[in-house]
């Protein structure tokens, strides 16, 4: 899909890819953009430095509530959405104490939101015949994140999630496309760098497994998938090898993937 015209919805786009996302559409000549955020002031600063073809939405993407209303503000200030990102994520727990809460949260945020947000969109897109899906998860979607089950867990969902709505719609106009990045220099991976013991331990495994790419280069990807109709986005290529090599001999990768986790641990 070219998005010359088009009207997109970026969730969490108050900072990292999809700020990134935000400002690239726009350059691509997007009719729309609505940058919706948790942080509202966030999401208005943004839109404001895109200019008039842009507008902020503050609220919770979990929601259905917030879901409703920031699909209206879409539909109020440029028309129909064509273009969806599930882009929102949080990172947060680490292994089996961590609490229910917790587990919720993620659960909510990184899974139940996209649930939402298709539930309204996919039969306005199946009506029209056309309409283009695009899912945040991770590398750890494909392969896993050592050190963060509820992570490692959530996005194996999304890009689940994903899978289905292709297989369902994607022979009734739907595009769907699934970004699975390894480090990207965002707020979330500067923080895991920062934070020590097992609350680091995911995010210095991805730095030690490949470059850490900056989000308007993860942009750029996007871009391109969704022009091709691609629906595996890989701006870290070398995710494609250890997808393989884990489909090919899930034991071993299973085996390297421990003695990984042991080295990085051993080494603090």
């Amino acid at each position: 899909m070219e998005l010359q015209d088009r009207v997109a919805v970026v969730t969490g786009a108050a900072s990292g890819i999809g700020r990134a996302l935000a400002h690239r559409f726009a350059e691509e000549g997007a009719r729309g953009v609505v940058v919706a955020d948790l942080d509202g002031e966030g999401a208005e600063a943004v839109a404001g430095a895109i200019g008039p073809r842009a507008v902020g939405f503050g609220g919770d993407v979990s929601q259905d509530a917030a879901v409703e209303a920031m699909l209206a503000r879409a539909e109020e200030a440029f028309g129909p959405v064509d273009v969806f990102c599930a882009n929102a994520g949080i990172g947060a727990g680490t292994d089996l104490d961590t609490p229910d809460a917790v587990w919720d949260a993620v659960f909510d945020v990184n899974i139940r939101a996209h649930v939402l947000a298709a539930r309204r969109l996919v039969p306005q897109w199946v009506e029209r015949g056309e309409g283009a899906w695009v899912t945040t998860a991770s590398a750890a979607g494909l392969l896993t994140q050592i050190g963060s089950a509820p992570y490692a867990v959530t996005k194996h969902a999304a890009v689940a999630f994903a899978e289905w709505l292709s297989v369902t719609y994607g022979g009734r106009g739907i595009q769907v496309s699934c970004l699975c990045p390894m480090g990207v220099n965002t707020k979330m991976v500067q923080q895991g760098l920062a934070a020590e013991g097992d609350e680091g331990l995911g995010v210095r495994v991805v730095a030690a497994a490949g470059e850490i790419l900056e989000p308007e280069q993860v942009a750029d990807h996007v871009v391109d998938a969704l022009r091709d109709g691609r629906f595996l986005i890989l701006p870290h290529p070398e995710v494609l090898t250890f997808f393989q090599r884990k489909a090919s001999d899930y034991d071993r990768w299973l085996a390297g993937m421990r003695r990984l986790q042991d080295t990085v641990t051993a080494g603090g």
